[in-house]
């Protein structure tokens, strides 16, 4: 059996590799490594399929949020709010910026924000909210819009974890996770399910003017070259990574399809165990699978995490801590025991390979794994 890995992009890339190795020698040749037309051919084909008017390459997906916030206007104080159950850049760009970071609790099913949470922290401070759409699903943008629409927000929708979801409204049209509220952004970290070769983002928008100033923002603050006009970022996609993720994109929807073929053999395993919750889809999301994270009851998840490593199957924890009790993080507005949903959910998680190449050996060995500790 071949080694299992939490992410096998080794296995991924063979599968691609004459494409893949003909892109990035294209760029080479070209030596048109910033902005080049890898870049921009990356950018159409995006835009095509997320059916959304722009897509702003940049540097990586704390920078897509980090810019998202700054061409809005948002000011110091200004407060935002976000699920307190999500990786630390969808906070750390609030609190960078010097905006009020506002954490919520999340749906127990989901994980994803939870909608009567966000409309009890409304302030007369709140400017924006940020919805993670976590470990591949969309979170319930329906009402995310309609209480924007209702106290004037911003949505700045974190897609880093959702690329190709499709959200299904409920008069049952469909647009893809990042489209839907003011801003969208994305990473492409080699591990995310569009992945390049180091580190890259996109920012997306219908909003033409909003487009314009993204892109103003991205790119040092230049409106005409030289010529400052705001204070901006030197955030951008180099052509060798935009290459690969054009061939990455073409098979984005079948990355998809052999993940979700993966959890449906996990879920068939796990199925009414009396100590595992399996992943639960929300009605109004497709799912991508970007993790495969199971809920643990009346077990040390830890001491499951030990157990499987001594069988080499990689488990990881996301996320160990929330928001509101990390150090950098903490504020006495918020004390243990305050986001009940979300801390439960931090000490019994635990998610097992996911990833475009686990095969029914594989599956098995891990299925099996998982459930021989229960039974020694």
């Amino acid at each position: 059996m071949k080694r299992i890995a939490m992410v096998d992009l080794k296995s991924q890339y063979e599968k691609i590799k004459p494409e893949i190795d003909q892109a990035i020698q294209e760029v080479i040749e070209s030596t048109a490594f910033i902005n080049g037309p890898a870049v921009k051919n990356f950018q159409k084909d995006l835009e095509a399929y997320l059916g959304v008017k722009h897509v702003i390459p940049c540097a990586n997906g704390t920078d897509a949020l980090q810019v998202a916030m700054m061409a809005l206007g948002l000011q110091p104080g200004d407060e935002v709010i976000t699920t307190n159950f999500t990786f630390i850049a969808t906070a750390e760009v609030i609190a960078l910026l010097g905006f009020t970071p506002v954490v919520v609790d999340v749906d127990p099913d989901t994980f994803n924000i939870s909608p009567e949470s966000v409309r009890k922290s409304i302030t007369p401070k709140t400017r924006a909210i940020v919805p993670v759409h976590l470990f591949g699903q969309c979170a319930d943008m329906d009402a995310m819009m309609e209480i924007a629409r209702e106290f004037n927000l911003f949505v700045i929708e974190d897609a880093c974890q959702a690329i190709g979801a499709d959200y299904i409204f409920a008069d049952g049209s469909r647009k893809k996770a990042g489209t839907i509220g003011h801003v969208g952004c994305t990473s492409f970290f080699p591990s995310k399910n569009l992945g390049c070769y180091g580190d890259g983002g996109a920012i997306f928008t219908n909003d033409d003017e909003l487009a314009k100033q993204l892109n103003v923002v991205v790119n040092h603050g230049m409106v005409v070259r030289y010529y400052h006009d705001y204070v901006g970022v030197n955030s951008r996609l180099d052509s060798i990574q935009a290459a690969v993720l054009k061939v990455k994109l073409a098979r984005l929807d079948d990355y998809a399809a052999a993940r979700n073929k993966a959890a449906e053999y996990y879920d068939q395993a796990f199925r009414n165990h009396p100590n595992l919750k399996t992943p639960a889809r929300f009605d109004r999301s497709t799912h991508v699978f970007h993790q495969y994270t199971l809920v643990t009851e009346g077990i040390d998840r830890n001491a499951l995490q030990d157990f499987l490593a001594k069988k080499e199957v990689p488990a990881m924890i996301y996320y160990p801590v929330p928001l509101h009790m990390q150090k950098a993080y903490l504020d006495p507005r918020y004390k243990e025991g305050d986001f009940p949903v979300t801390e439960h959910l931090c000490r019994t998680v635990i998610s097992l390979p996911m990833h475009t190449e686990l095969d029914e050996e594989q599956l098995e060995y891990i299925t099996s794994s998982v459930l021989e500790f229960f039974a020694s």
